[in-house]
């Protein structure tokens, strides 16, 4: 007796795989876990935590993927080379995302500067304030309808 996680053998075409084959209820339960993991993730945020809702988020995500990749794409039923090629497929994801992401998500490093990011946060800190003070009252003079400002003042085109 062959299992459909150990079944290798080819079938000839427009043969039935009726191993493959599962119940709507099977469908159903995983979309219904997939909506409560997503209600999840919503509610997350709203408890103000930011490790906690990344976390949660982040675990979230990966337990959903991993439901989307078994019970709809059937990689769980597939032969272990396509689950290996997933599986260095994201570990190469990490590995770029953790070698890059310390430089990118930052406007200095140990052997460069991001002269470009650098001149449009002063740019945009003398346009707007520093919290945003001078587009807040630029908006609010333009809701007011009072005349623009003076060259040199609020916003420059």
């Amino acid at each position: 007796m062959t299992t459909a996680a150990t079944d290798t053998h080819a079938h000839p075409p427009g043969a039935a795989h009726d191993e493959h084959v599962h119940p709507v209820s099977y469908y159903v339960k995983t979309w219904a876990i997939l909506v409560v993991l997503l209600a999840i993730s919503f509610a997350g945020p709203f408890l103000g935590i930011k490790w906690v809702t990344l976390t949660t988020a982040f675990g979230i995500a990966l337990v959903k993927c991993f439901l989307v990749c078994a019970r709809f794409m059937h990689l769980n039923i597939e032969k272990r080379l396509a689950s290996m090629i997933v599986l260095v497929a994201v570990v190469i994801m990490g590995l770029f995302f953790g070698g890059v992401s310390p430089d990118i998500m930052k406007h200095e490093g140990a052997n460069w500067v991001n002269v470009a990011a650098n001149a449009e946060t002063t740019r945009r800190i003398e346009r707007e304030g520093a919290n945003g003070e001078k587009l807040d009252e630029e908006i609010e003079r333009k809701l007011k309808g009072e005349e623009p400002a003076k060259a040199g003042e609020g916003r420059k085109e």
